[in-house]
Order: C-alpha cells, then sequence, then structure tokens
C-alpha cells in the first residue's frame, strides 16, 4: 500500500474515531431536537432533511447523511419518531444521490433565484443608493447580498413555493391520467361486453338453426299443397256481388 492510501485511510479512521466519539456525548435532549427538526422540515425538499445548502455536492450529502443519521438512530436516540426521522433522512439521501432528481430539485432552485433577483432589480430601480452601488461595485453588491442570511431566507421559502406548485400540477396531471386510464378500461369493458352478447346470441341462433328449417321446409309444403279444410268443417260461402240464381235481394253493386 503507497503513502498517499495509508494516509487516507488513517485519517478516514480518525475522523469516524471522532465522530462516534462526539455522538457519545450528545444529550437526548439534542437527539430529541434533531428528530423534531427533520419532522417539521418541508417535504418536497431534501436539503431541508439534511440540513445542506442548496450549492451542497454528492461528498457533502453522504457526509452530512451519516452524522446525521447516527444522531437519530432508533438505536441511540430514545425519541418516539426517531424511526420515522431516520427513514425521512434516508429518502433525503436517495433523492440527492439520484442525479434526475437531484437535477429537478436544484431546476426549481433556480427558478426561485431567477424570480428574487428580478424582484430585487425591480425594487432597486426605486433605490438610486442601491443602483449606484451596485454600479461602482461592479455585481459584487448583489453576491454579498446573496450570501446574506435574508437572501437564504428568501430563498427557502421561495423554493418551497415553486416545489409546492410544481408538486400540485403533478398530482393534477396524475389525476387526468387516472380518470383518463379509468374511461379506457370502461370502454374496453363494455366492448368485451358488447362482443360477449353478439356471441352469446350467435350461439342461440345457431342453436336454433334446425327448427328453423323444419319450421321453413313446413312453409314451403304448405304453400305447395295448399290449405285444406278438416274433414266435416263448415266453411262460409264465398262472397259474390252478384248471384242471379241467389233468391234474397242483393245489395247494389256500384259499377264503374
Amino acid at each position: 500500500m503507497g503513502e498517499a492510501s495509508r494516509t487516507t485511510a488513517s485519517t478516514a479512521a480518525v475522523d469516524e474515531h471522532l465522530l462516534k466519539s462526539f455522538f457519545a456525548e450528545v444529550s437526548e435532549v439534542e437527539r430529541d431536537n434533531e428528530v423534531l427538526r427533520i419532522l417539521s422540515c418541508f417535504k418536497l425538499n431534501p436539503f431541508e432533511h439534511l440540513n445542506l445548502s442548496f450549492d451542497s455536492s454528492p461528498d457533502d450529502v453522504k457526509k452530512q447523511y451519516r452524522k446525521l443519521s447516527l444522531l437519530v438512530h432508533p438505536d441511540k436516540c430514545k425519541h418516539p419518531k426517531a424511526q420515522e426521522a431516520f427513514g425521512a433522512l434516508a429518502k433525503a439521501q436517495e433523492l440527492l444521490l439520484d442525479q434526475q432528481e437531484r437535477d429537478y430539485v436544484l431546476t426549481q432552485v433556480q427558478a426561485a433565484k431567477d424570480e428574487l433577483r428580478a424582484k430585487r432589480r425591480k425594487q432597486m430601480k426605486k433605490d438610486a443608493a442601491s443602483k449606484a452601488k451596485s454600479l461602482v461595485d461592479e455585481g459584487k453588491y448583489e453576491q454579498e447580498f446573496e450570501r446574506s442570511d435574508e437572501f437564504q431566507q428568501q430563498l427557502k421559502l421561495k423554493v418551497r413555493e415553486i416545489l409546492t406548485d410544481q408538486e400540485w400540477r403533478r398530482r393534477k396531471m396524475q389525476m387526468r391520467i387516472s380518470e383518463e386510464e379509468g374511461r379506457v378500461k370502461k370502454d374496453e369493458e363494455e366492448q368485451r361486453e358488447m362482443w360477449k352478447r353478439k356471441r352469446e346470441h350467435e350461439e342461440q341462433w345457431e342453436g336454433t338453426r334446425e327448427k328453423r328449417v323444419c319450421l321453413v321446409s313446413s312453409w314451403r309444403d304448405f304453400m305447395k299443397t295448399g290449405k285444406k279444410g278438416k274433414k266435416g268443417e263448415i266453411r262460409p260461402p264465398k262472397l259474390k256481388t252478384e248471384d242471379p240464381n241467389k233468391s234474397y235481394v242483393q245489395r247494389p253493386v256500384k259499377k264503374g
């Protein structure tokens, strides 16, 4: 093993020892307070759960997770919601180490910054002194302001607002998708039911085919032979409009 590797391993071991020694001295009150802090965080912002700035690197995420997870680990912390806080930290780390999820959050952070900067420029147009100082410092004034606690707090709240709006839009879209899927499913079920009834009708029709053939055959025979009266049946006389051999007087028949 090279000298550099041995040095790195030694440094990591020392850091681990110091970390464990530190947490051995942490009071229950501090652990409980951290549990409450985590659970009170805005659920859609993983940076808040890990108490990190928006420009933190993936390595910063891993280190902070290691630190806070030891602080609220259910085996170390007696708070009844320690397990819930521990799970929230794990979820936050998972999101921030996922490049797609991380990029999504940072995109909303950038949108929040753009809104706050536009708002500040609008305010500065009314403040000649601030505008003059900004021009003199060539942008340093704005950079200094964005590092201030005031701006960071505004940014935090604006990010919450944007993430909430995006989540609402996502859920609304998901609801529409679910409704459309439900409608399509209903149409498919109605179509299947229609074809089922059609098949049943065709099967019934085919099942009575022999009977229908017999009826048609009987009708054809009837048409060929003609209808014959039964033996002893009395048929009414045919109606004649003029019959000179009859003794009764017939009603005159209109001619032409």
